[in-house]
């Protein structure tokens, strides 16, 4: 595992190298090649120069429309990409809450455990194309969400386990969240305390649940790697050697 890092932007709290995570067969990840992050509406001049120094091209943004419309951004020298997948746990918020409904704590667990299995389920295509564009573009991409926690979390745990970093490596990038995210409320919305601690923070439970549809209905992760993302293993192993240090 990598020691907590050293963020790099000012204006965006949960951006971080992938770079650096071993493998089970003793590789390590290239450094400079795959970031993750929150939103990007909100970097200073300074940060889009840094970005240009990383060299990142490409920004592969999982927000849906309304969240798109809200945050815009637009950096010189870096392509936005478009894989959109609506955040479908606010929604289900919002109607429980339209039902005068205030889920209990475990209830909002078991939510955002559902959110993730719909992860595996029905965004495997979604995920697919993040990928094959990392496989296309060989310069530096970073990817994002709102938060940089539920659906690029789940991108980043596809990516790392593509690549061979065990799963409690994984789950280490991925609470690493609770540590660098800092929470917006313009952002957020509002909603019940106990409720909006759960959505804007990240458990093992979540990704715990994600790994379970994997293994129990496609056969594990080499199997929907192949199957519902759609890599072949000739993909896989190119990804594989663009991304790890020989």
């Amino acid at each position: 595992m990598t020691p907590v890092p050293t963020a790099l932007l000012q204006g965006a709290s949960n951006f971080r190298d992938l770079g650096g995570y071993a493998t089970a067969s003793g590789q390590r990840v290239r450094r400079g090649h795959v970031f993750r992050s929150d939103h990007l509406a909100g970097l200073t001049p300074q940060d889009q120069r840094q970005l240009q120094a990383l060299g990142v091209q490409h920004s592969l943004d999982f927000r849906g429309e309304a969240e798109c419309q809200a945050t815009p951004y637009d950096i010189a020298g870096v392509q936005r990409v478009a894989l959109t997948i609506e955040p479908t746990v606010i929604a289900r918020m919002q109607a429980l809450v339209a039902q005068g409904i205030v889920p209990t704590t475990e209830e909002t667990v078991e939510l955002m455990r559902e959110t993730y299995r719909d992860f595996v389920n029905r965004n495997a295509d979604t995920y697919g194309r993040f990928l094959k564009h990392l496989l296309e573009q060989p310069t530096p991409q970073v990817f994002h969400c709102t938060a940089g926690k539920d659906r690029t979390g789940f991108a980043a745990a596809l990516l790392l386990s593509a690549l061979g970093v065990g799963r409690d490596t994984i789950e280490h990038d991925y609470l690493l969240t609770n540590q660098l995210y800092r929470r917006d409320p313009r952002l957020e919305g509002k909603g019940h305390p106990h409720v909006m601690k759960v959505l804007w923070q990240v458990q093992p439970e979540f990704l715990h649940a994600a790994f379970e549809t994997i293994d129990t209905q496609h056969g594990g992760m080499r199997d929907y790697l192949h199957g519902a993302i759609g890599l072949s293993p000739q993909e896989v192993a190119e990804l594989q050697r663009m991304l790890l240090e020989d």
